[in-house]
């Protein structure tokens, strides 16, 4: 029964000391808090802890593309390719692997080429339709890491169908 009445006192004290830790952390009047403000109902929706350490890949990790892959989109072509247009590229989903390219430029899948006219440099990538309007392209992180582009960046590039 003590250790009862023992386990019973401790408990009301830690949570009269959490109260306590409450009410020094409080704004008195006069004085400056830097702490957060607290949340308002439309605020506590849009904030969030930022994410553990290994929620956070880089795109290295991102990356699942062999050397051997690498090498192969970075060919020259091996046979006559039809120019479809240019475009404006962004990242694409980064958790999508592979040479790839969502663009309005194609109405059904096939294989192709992207080529950075600012670098020269060109990869080997699936096109894929991209449907909803618009010019811009969505392209993959392997193919932009390929193409020399920095993965914020917006560049104008050249697709070819093979």
């Amino acid at each position: 029964m003590r250790t009862a009445s023992l386990a019973l006192t401790a408990a009301c004290g830690l949570i009269l000391a959490g109260c306590t830790q409450m009410a020094s952390t409080q704004s008195r009047p006069g004085t400056a808090t830097t702490e957060t403000p607290p949340a308002t109902a439309a605020t506590a929706v849009t904030r969030a802890p930022a994410p553990r350490p290994v929620a956070r890949a880089t795109p290295a990790q991102l990356d699942t593309t062999t050397a051997d892959q690498r090498a192969a989109a970075a060919e020259a072509p091996a046979q006559a390719e039809t120019r479809l247009g240019t475009t404006v590229g962004s990242l694409g989903n980064p958790a999508e692997g592979g040479f790839w390219i969502k663009t309005p430029l194609v109405q059904e899948r096939a294989m192709g080429r992207v080529v950075n006219p600012a670098t020269g440099k060109s990869a080997k990538v699936e096109l894929i339709p991209l449907g909803g309007g618009g010019s811009g392209s969505q392209v993959s992180l392997p193919a932009l890491q390929l193409l020399g582009v920095p993965l914020t960046d917006l560049p104008t590039l050249e697709v070819y169908r093979s």
